[in-house]
């Protein structure tokens, strides 16, 4: 029998907890292969201090050797099989000033960065890839790249196989965003002025969620949540005040069941809505 593997391409440490970490725990307790193709270090996240990367004291290389040590743990949780660092810096938001840096990974041409890609996925072989959509999900450049790296490997490979981008449906976003607005809300009877909402409006597009018809796979994770919620306090440098962290595990499990993906590629012709990223496979 063909060992079934698994490949996401994320591009920053936390990535693969946020938007596939319970997919990762439920393949790897089904013996799934399971591969991590990190593209950036995450030189621009936030300090272990707090301290944002335009001020003086954010040193961008304390802050990798910080995120490489989480996403190891974050490794080691979701029982990713192997985990390929790729060792680009972390761009920025687009319009920063890191987008230019020596390194970036938004300033490195496509064809050498889908390269070193191919010649993972040639190795590994999965039948079922995982990344972002032509928008990178939100709008961020080192999502952006890789999409477009991910896109260009696929020409340079001797097989198909089935890609997903990450996706949230339309109707859940609207809850998302009904939590945010019931956060603010709370926030101005505490005296408050920041917005969670404007917080977060601020980072992602309009079109960040995707019509419910044309999600094309549910992925009951409720067996793993718990695990995801770990693997995601495990990036503690980054996302310690998330609203993910402030859900607490109970109402974090309660609320996030599932995650949803859309389907770009189609080599089993598969029909409609799957619960399974491998069906036509098993």
């Amino acid at each position: 029998m063909t060992q079934l593997t698994f490949l996401a391409v994320h591009a920053h440490p936390d990535d693969e907890a946020s938007s596939t970490g319970g997919l990762y725990r439920l393949l790897a307790n089904q013996g799934v292969r399971t591969v991590l193709v990190t593209c950036t270090n995450g030189e621009c996240g936030d300090s272990p201090t707090g301290a944002k990367p335009d001020a003086d004291e954010h040193d961008m290389d304390e802050v990798a050797a910080v995120r490489k040590v989480e996403l190891d743990n974050a490794v080691e949780i979701l029982g990713v099989s192997r985990l390929v660092r790729l060792g680009y810096r972390d761009s920025g938001m687009m319009g920063w000033p890191h987008n230019a840096n020596d390194g970036s990974f938004w300033g490195t041409p496509v064809e050498l960065a889908a390269r070193r890609l191919a010649d993972i996925l040639l190795e590994e072989r999965p039948q079922v890839i995982v990344t972002y959509n032509e928008i990178g999900f939100y709008g961020h450049p080192d999502h952006i790249q890789a999409n477009r790296i991910t896109l260009a490997a696929l020409e340079l490979l001797d097989y198909e196989p089935t890609l997903y981008y990450n996706a949230i449906p339309d109707s859940v976003f609207a809850e998302m965003r009904k939590r945010w607005e019931e956060e603010d809300e709370a926030r101005r009877e505490e005296g408050k002025t920041s917005s969670a909402l404007e917080e977060v409006e601020e980072e992602i597009p309009e079109q960040m969620s995707t019509p419910d018809d044309q999600i094309s796979a549910a992925i009951d994770i409720s067996a793993v949540n718990s695990v995801k919620f770990d693997a995601l306090a495990a990036h503690a440098s980054q996302i310690a005040d998330s609203f993910w962290m402030k859900m607490g595990r109970e109402a974090f499990c309660e609320t996030n069941k599932t995650e949803w993906f859309l389907r770009v590629t189609n080599p089993q012709k598969i029909d409609g809505l799957v619960t399974d990223l491998f069906a036509g496979y098993r």
